[in-house]
């Protein structure tokens, strides 16, 4: 019996190892046209404008000649608040200082009041606000909007899931990963869920980390309250990353010492 020990060990190595193919970001892969380093690659082309959408925050800045105008508009020193709060790691500040978009589509304004911007494109949405300023002010007074930062969600085989914010205009599916601790070497990096927020409703999209192709694809950047969802590998199921050596260890301790058993119980009978 002893002589089969060796045989079971390599069997239980073998069937606990994972492929660096499966864990490998940004390969190569067989039947996709190889791109060579130093290679120029083209972002694909696609809709990139985001639709501003009910529980989206927004930036809304004001700038004008005039400075007591200008503070006629801000909100509760909100300037002041992003200036102190902008050293802050991983803050939202712009959930204290920005607007939020209700179920109807509109933001509230100081002396404006509601203004409709859901459903428009972040440039349709500061038009709007500055022609409605020029309904009610003689003085120029200029309008910056934007989304305050980029919002999503990491679940599943991530070191740091949960609901994260990227203050950036445009980020990628890797700066997202780095944010959330990137993934888990248990994670099924092939098969990386993207849920997506539409005009309307939500689509799931499936990206290959693995692929290198990705870095051309329209999902290559993440968008406001996209939701990443990595599967863990069937393999999970002995341990995670970090205990997966020591459950291989036990495995084999336990059958080498019930082997043993055996054999003294052979020789003794």
């Amino acid at each position: 019996m002893n002589r089969f020990l060796p045989i079971i060990c390599i069997l239980l190595f073998a069937s606990s190892c994972i492929s660096n193919k499966r864990i490998t970001y940004l390969q190569n892969l067989p039947g996709n046209e190889p791109i060579e380093l130093e290679e120029f690659i083209p972002f694909a082309e696609y809709e990139n404008r985001y639709i501003l959408q009910p529980f989206d925050v927004v930036d809304i800045d004001f700038a004008s000649a005039n400075e007591e105008l200008t503070q006629a508009f801000e909100f509760q020193g909100s300037r002041r608040m992003r200036g102190g709060m902008g050293g802050m790691m991983g803050g939202d500040m712009f959930y204290f200082t920005g607007y939020t978009i209700d179920v109807e589509g509109y933001v509230e304004l100081p002396r404006l009041g509601k203004v409709k911007i859901g459903g428009l494109t972040e440039d349709e949405a500061r038009e709007v606000v500055q022609e409605k300023i020029k309904d009610y002010f003689k003085d120029e007074i200029y309008v910056r909007l934007r989304i305050g930062g980029i919002r999503f969600t990491a679940l599943g085989e991530f070191s740091s899931s949960g609901t994260k914010v990227i203050l950036k205009n445009r980020a990628t599916i890797f700066d997202a990963l780095a944010l959330s601790g990137e993934s888990n070497i248990l994670a099924k990096k092939n098969q990386l869920f993207l849920i997506r927020q539409y005009d309307g409703g939500s689509k799931i999209h499936q990206i290959n980390l693995n692929d290198r192709a990705l870095l051309a694809s329209p999902f290559f950047f993440i968008r406001n309250n996209d939701i990443l969802y990595l599967e863990p590998m069937n393999i999970r199921q002995f341990g995670n990353a970090e205990n997966l050596s020591s459950s291989l260890g036990l495995i084999i301790g336990i059958t080498s010492s019930l082997l043993l058993i055996f054999a003294i119980f052979r020789n003794n009978i």
